[in-house]
């Protein structure tokens, strides 16, 4: 451990939305300089996706959500040297903020690209994707709001639909299809390896 922290680069942190000691969820409205509606991705990873859907929706504002703070700050860096104004970063567990940080029926869309399938049986239980998220992501998203799901690995994408059709809350959308620069790292890394890609989205009722 004290060998990472010496490892450890100082970011700036210019896009990193500073969390209150008390627990208090942000105040989005406060944070992008135009009112506009709020999209979030769910695991923004290295940014690729974020970076470029941002660049080609400057009508939205967008916060990227994901655990890892050394990730966070090498996406801060990438987001500062293209000058965006509508993208902001979160730290912290994806269901956390579903339920404490995003206020009821604040997000338009929110985006689930290429989560961890946790493809052993066993660990199937650590899936994103539960009965228990759905009723996460419907307390944060706004009536009619869209949801994005994108996965290479077959058996998970099956085992989302049952959820998906079990939960009445939701009805199917049309899936939503990136432009080329908008495939996230994991994508990009799937289709190297002649892997499909399997899409589905839901709105809100």
């Amino acid at each position: 451990m004290a060998r990472e922290r010496g490892r450890r680069r100082n970011f700036p942190n210019r896009y990193v939305v500073p969390l209150h000691p008390d627990g208090a969820p942000p105040d989005f409205r406060s944070l992008f300089p135009n009112p506009a509606p709020l999209e979030a991705d769910l695991g923004c990873g290295r940014g690729r996706f974020l970076l470029a859907r941002a660049a080609l929706a400057p009508g939205s504002n967008f916060i990227g959500v994901d655990l890892l703070s050394r990730r966070l700050g090498k996406f801060d860096l990438r987001a500062a040297a293209r000058g965006l104004t509508n993208i902001r970063l979160l730290q912290g567990d994806v269901r956390y903020a579903l339920e404490h940080f995003f206020p009821p029926a604040s997000l338009s869309v929110a985006y689930l690209l290429f989560p961890d399938p946790w493809p052993k049986h066993r660990h199937h239980a650590r899936r994103m994707l539960q009965p228990s998220f759905m009723d996460l992501l419907h307390r944060a998203l706004a009536a009619g709001g869209l949801f994005h799901f994108a996965t290479d690995h077959q058996d998970y994408f099956d085992a989302a639909l049952k959820i998906f059709a079990r939960d009445p809350r939701f009805e199917p959308a049309p899936p939503f299809e990136p432009a080329p620069e908008e495939r996230t790292d994991f994508e990009m890394l799937f289709l190297g390896l002649d892997r499909t890609t399997r899409r589905a989205s839901l709105r809100k009722r």
